[in-house]
């Protein structure tokens, strides 16, 4: 039966189609900044859903949460990943050569303080902070870890997008670094995934709505964020579009209800 689920797996993909969440064979998908908010919530629905999950996150000792789920769930295994860290993700790379990885999803971004991203108080060292960490950081990750995504199955790169790095929707003001960083993740992609198309490979973005995270509230503050759509319900959606991508339908950013964000 194994063989059989293995074969199907092997032909959805290489017919374009998406492998289904709840095949007998388990996938496995390594998630960026796993020890909260929407990271969080993908460990938890993947490694539920049958998928072995390798969670990373900069301090593994301090997320608690996570390292319960994981002393609970035989299918989550914790690696400490510092996305500035470019000898760090070589390392995790390395250390995972041979395994097929399903979905390689750069989940870990970095908002950066409000204030460095005012007129006035502007400042450079945050703005290379947060274009390292949501910009350089997941085209890190695909290069190094290329080779275990075209072993796998489904052969996904999945990065966060946000509606904040689309130019020609109507938004808010600032913060500057945030937002320019987003713009270049969907370019970054772009490219990526004419680089890779020929190894079979799935490179896309996605983009929640407004979630009450951490993140959120540091943007608009508790009560706005309190009103806003809740982790579960915005991660088991998402996962849907991370199952339904596909070569032919991955080269816009895909928000959360499966239609493409404009540019």
């Amino acid at each position: 039966m194994k063989t059989t689920a293995a074969v199907i797996a092997f032909l959805l993909v290489a017919c374009g189609a998406a492998a289904p969440i709840d095949a007998q064979q388990p996938f496995t998908i390594l998630v960026t900044g796993s020890n909260r908010g929407l990271g969080l919530e993908f460990v938890k629905q993947y490694a539920a859903a049958g998928w072995n999950v390798i969670a990373t996150a900069r301090d593994v000792t301090g997320a608690k949460e996570l390292r319960e789920l994981a002393a609970r769930s035989p299918r989550v295994t914790l690696e400490k990943l510092d996305l500035v860290d470019r000898a760090g993700i070589k390392a995790l790379a390395a250390k995972y050569r041979g395994r097929p990885i399903d979905v390689l999803l750069n989940n870990g971004g970095l908002l950066g303080d409000m204030k460095a991203q005012q007129l006035g108080s502007l400042d450079y060292k945050q703005f290379e902070e947060v274009m390292a960490v949501n910009v350089y950081a997941p085209l890190a990750m695909a290069e190094a870890f290329q080779d275990s995504v075209a072993a796998s199955a489904q052969k996904k790169i999945v990065s966060m997008t946000s509606r904040s790095g689309v130019i020609s929707l109507p938004g808010y003001r600032g913060p500057y670094f945030y937002r320019a960083s987003k713009i270049g993740l969907n370019m970054v992609t772009r490219v990526l995934a004419d680089d890779l198309r020929e190894r079979g490979i799935v490179v896309a973005t996605i983009s929640p709505p407004p979630t009450e995270t951490d993140m959120l509230r540091a943007l608009i503050g508790p009560d706005g964020a309190s009103r806003q759509a809740k982790p579960a319900d915005v991660i088991a959606r998402l996962i849907k579009v991370i199952d339904g991508l596909t070569l032919t339908n991955s080269a816009e950013p895909t928000y959360v209800d499966g239609t493409k964000l404009p540019w």
